[in-house]
């Protein structure tokens, strides 16, 4: 693979970067375009790459995915103000009486398969318990993988989610957000 401009070489000569960006992007970018959009994703999606190319990755750290997935993390961290305010404003235009063409437009666009109840919901939750569950339903990580990537216990992630869970549901009124209607 070739240098970028500006770098001397990879921190890590052993990786196969080529290969990483390959099999991992597609599935970065997803993850990115749903937290946030498509624009960023395209754009935070390559941030990620750059970031893992230039910091390298120790295999003892354990397996390149959740390593990914954490930076990929970390820069959804860095748009949290942005992703909070459209979650409560999701939020808000599914608590409206009467939803404009606009409304619709942004929901179905911003919100994919959320609906605003949901939204709302989410945006409710703290910022580290929204993450690992945004990294299970989005990002389809088992435990060990969450937490490889937001470098925490296991044991952690189980009480986040589990705690993310039911807030999630009382918010809902008992009902499983897989079973809200989505449309």
């Amino acid at each position: 693979m070739a240098v970028p401009p500006g770098l001397t070489g990879p921190p890590d000569p052993g990786a196969d970067w080529e290969e990483i960006f390959t099999t991992h992007f597609a599935e970065i970018h997803r993850y990115l375009a749903r937290r946030l959009s498509a624009d960023l994703a395209d754009d935070l999606a390559a941030e990620v790459f750059l970031a893992a190319y230039r910091r390298g990755h120790d295999a003892s750290r354990g397996a390149v995915r959740p390593y990914l997935y954490g930076i990929a993390t970390h820069l959804v961290a860095r748009h949290h103000r942005g992703e909070l305010r459209r979650w409560k404003a999701l939020g808000r235009a599914a608590e409206r009486q009467e939803h404009s063409h606009e409304d619709a437009t942004i929901e179905r666009v911003a919100a994919g398969e959320l609906t605003g109840r949901l939204a709302g919901a989410l945006a409710a939750l703290n910022r580290r318990d929204r993450d690992v569950v945004l990294l299970s339903a989005l990002g389809g990580l088992s435990h060990a993988e969450v937490a490889a990537a937001l470098g925490i216990p296991a044991g952690t992630v189980a009480s986040r989610l589990n705690r993310a869970r039911k807030q999630l549901r009382a918010a809902l009124g008992d009902v499983n957000p897989l079973e809200v209607n989505h449309g």
